[in-house]
């Protein structure tokens, strides 16, 4: 059985045991995966994450950049604790970011972008489903940003590894991603 708890203690584990070199190729990989296969328009906006390099998360930098030099806005979000809700802000290459908390790079004085506004999304997430449910770090932050999006809006997480058939414990509030990339193939749900 997969539950959620489970999976996010071994593949936050498994993350761990990454080289940085290993992480980095595979975010390279998945950055031009994405590339190849999505195609976000000059003008369009882009919401994606920025790594907490301590997580040895997915480096997304090298993404937000490709993304600007084809003119398209990119937004970030800054977490909010108390409610555990997020807001999200425009950045350019002249943006100031302080880390948060959690050791988060949140942007200083950008404009804010309301949900309605993004046309695709980009979600970190542990591990991931055959049928599109992610594990994330339990928080419930992206699930309360997903549900605010607009239903057409796509929502593409980035992996380190392939799915697992099933996640056990999905509960109502959990929606499916319409894809993920990981290094070596796209899943589309």
């Amino acid at each position: 059985m997969a539950l959620k708890a489970d999976l996010r203690k071994d593949y936050l584990r498994r993350r761990r045991q990454m080289a940085p070199d290993q992480i980095e190729a595979c975010s390279q990989q998945i950055t031009d995966l994405f590339f190849a296969l999505f195609a976000p328009r000059p003008g369009q906006t882009v919401h994606t994450f920025l790594p907490i390099e301590k997580q040895q998360e997915i480096n997304t930098w090298p993404l937000v950049h490709r993304l600007w030099q084809q003119q398209v806005e990119v937004a970030v979000p800054v977490s909010h604790p108390v409610d555990t809700s997020m807001t999200h802000f425009l950045i350019t290459p002249d943006t100031t970011f302080q880390e948060s908390l959690w050791g988060i790079p949140e942007p200083v004085n950008a404009l804010p972008v309301p949900e309605a506004e993004i046309d695709l999304a980009l979600v970190p997430l542990l591990a991931f489903d055959l049928k599109g449910h992610r594990v994330g770090y339990g928080k419930g932050f992206y699930d309360r940003f997903l549900a605010l999006l607009p239903k057409a809006t796509p929502k593409i997480g980035l992996a380190l590894e392939p799915p697992v058939e099933v996640i056990d414990d999905v509960h109502v509030h959990d929606l499916a991603l319409d894809a993920v990339v990981t290094p070596d193939q796209v899943y589309r749900f």
